[in-house]
């Protein structure tokens, strides 16, 4: 069982940064590959990153690439998102997920299925 709690969310100028944090609990959040989704008002949820067991592979929605940037601790039981030069379309719901599939540890999945695990989420609004 692995309970997830983000933090670091809020309201922020266009061109803006923030960054998420998802504090694990549980003594085997290495064992996990961990994800990060979001929500906009009236969209599905949607893949935004994702970062291996062991922070060797990464993966990253197209919409994304060269603005955020995960990371992980596993010492600390933490994954960062790191969102800079932020839009008014990243506004959202920011979900941080945990996997346990074997695959997923090594190849950062951006499935939503294949996460176990869920956050109550943080809202990112980024105004225009």
């Amino acid at each position: 069982q692995v309970q997830l709690v983000e933090s670091g969310g809020g309201l922020v100028q266009a061109g803006g940064s923030l960054r998420l944090s998802c504090a694990a609990s549980g003594r085997t959040f290495s064992s996990y590959s961990m994800g990060w989704f979001r929500q906009a008002p009236g969209k599905e949820r949607e893949f935004v990153a994702a970062i291996s067991r062991s922070s060797g592979n990464t993966r990253y929605a197209d919409s994304v690439k060269g603005r955020f940037s995960i990371s992980r601790d596993n010492a600390k039981n933490t994954v960062n998102l790191q969102m800079n030069s932020l839009k008014p379309e990243d506004t959202a719901v920011y979900y941080c997920a945990a996997s346990g599939s074997n695959y997923c540890s090594i190849y950062a999945c951006s499935a939503a299925a294949r996460y176990d695990y869920w956050g109550q989420g943080t809202q990112v609004t980024v105004s225009s």
